[in-house]
């Protein structure tokens, strides 16, 4: 088999990936054999906002990374210390890889995982700085720790009917989730969300999941804000020049929420007027300012330890301008950091199948081909609201 072919989509510079041929994946880490991993022929891979950062030139990424951290797949072969999952499954892939046995991964702490990556703790597929992993927007990929890491669903055909909604497993519903309940939402909650793409559509959905009574949506693309209107979440426009406790209380009728998730990360922009100009600290303080005393704040999007092509020196280095003194005033609580995608991929998908959530369409799943992917990063990049989802061997129809 390992003479077969593959593709990828691989990134070879700023604003600049490209669908070439690629190694066909073994069951091997380097010099040794890998016979707890399996290989997958992939169904589904998405583009994630954390890849387009990458593409943007906003990290250190290498020229040469198979990207795609978002991947589900059927298994096709796997190594001879694999006893549960078996060839013919179709299963979820937690974006974060995870050896099951470190001290971290046995308290559910699968995102900081201390053997997958020689640098720092946690590892992913197809990323910057996150060990080397060979990513997933390919027709091909490995997976280690196979027993541990997969999410078999029970019944092949009925994943098959909902995989749009449950390619969604792997990382953006999970983590929207996960945002959510860092940030303490549960019924009856009034929550604000910064950023309606993926992950903020996704996180908005897990709030009115968890049972938020009203879920506000801020973002300056009035296509975005338009989804999150369609799945019934209150809308505040951005590039409004009123102060964020301002546009809360216009919807809401008070200046301040229960709980608020971060959906934006690093490359956020000023509000009002200046909404052109980049600010990397801005959703943060504004979080800071419209959440209740004694709440918290969920931080799913993506911070960075070097962003080169950041504003000014600080922010270069990870070094952001925060209203630190007010959330301590106001004794908040911030959780930062990686999901931990398999604490919630079970729950989740039981809330999929059961006709429970139908997170697709919140985030507006649109299919491509594999040699379609360049147009669908160059499309994302320009704001549209879609959750691109690459088909790479056209089993979508």
């Amino acid at each position: 088999m390992s003479s077969a072919s593959n593709r990828g989509v691989v990134f070879r510079g700023t604003r600049d990936v490209a669908v070439e041929s690629i190694d066909f994946p073994t069951l091997s880490l380097g010099n040794r054999e890998c016979q707890h991993g399996v290989i997958l022929k992939i169904v589904t891979t998405n583009i994630c906002g954390s890849d387009q950062h990458m593409v943007r030139g906003r990290t250190t990424a290498p020229a040469g990374m198979v990207l795609g951290h978002e991947i589900t797949g059927e298994v096709i072969e796997c190594g001879r210390d694999v006893e549960f999952v078996n060839k013919g499954d179709i299963v979820s892939v937690p974006f974060n890889v995870a050896c099951g046995r470190c001290r971290n991964c046995r308290r559910g702490d699968t995102h900081i995982c201390l053997n997958v990556n020689a640098d720092r703790a946690g590892g992913a597929y197809g990323y910057v700085d996150m060990g080397g992993w060979v990513g997933g927007q390919a027709e091909y990929v490995m997976v280690p720790y196979a027993d541990f890491q997969l999410l078999v669903f029970p019944d092949k055909e009925q994943a098959m009917e909902k995989i749009l909604d449950l390619t969604m497993l792997s990382d953006i519903f999970p983590t929207g989730f996960h945002g959510c309940v860092k940030a303490g939402v549960q019924p009856g909650s009034t929550v604000y969300i910064a950023g309606a793409g993926p992950v903020g559509l996704a996180a908005a959905r897990s709030a009115l999941l968890l049972g938020a009574a009203c879920v506000i949506v801020g973002d300056m693309n009035p296509h975005r804000l338009e989804q999150a209107e369609s799945f019934g979440c209150e809308t505040i426009d951005l590039r409004q020049d009123a102060s964020m406790p301002e546009l809360i209380e216009s919807v809401l009728g008070v200046p301040e929420v229960d709980a608020a998730v971060d959906a934006v990360g690093f490359e956020a922009n000023c509000h009002g007027h200046n909404h052109e100009k980049e600010a990397p600290a801005t959703v943060l303080n504004a979080a800071m300012e419209i959440t209740q005393p004694g709440g918290g704040v969920g931080i799913p999007g993506l911070y960075v330890t070097e962003d080169p092509g950041a504003s000014d020196e600080e922010a270069k280095h990870g070094n952001l301008s925060m209203k630190f003194g007010l959330g301590w005033a106001k004794a908040m609580s911030f959780h930062t950091g990686q999901t931990p995608a398999m604490r919630y991929q079970r729950q989740l998908m039981q809330a999929i199948l059961h006709d429970k959530v139908d997170i697709g369409k919140a985030v507006n799943v649109t299919p491509i081909s594999l040699d379609e992917a360049p147009k669908g990063y160059e499309d994302f990049d320009s704001g549209v609201a879609k959750k691109f989802v690459i088909d790479p061997h056209g089993v979508l129809g």
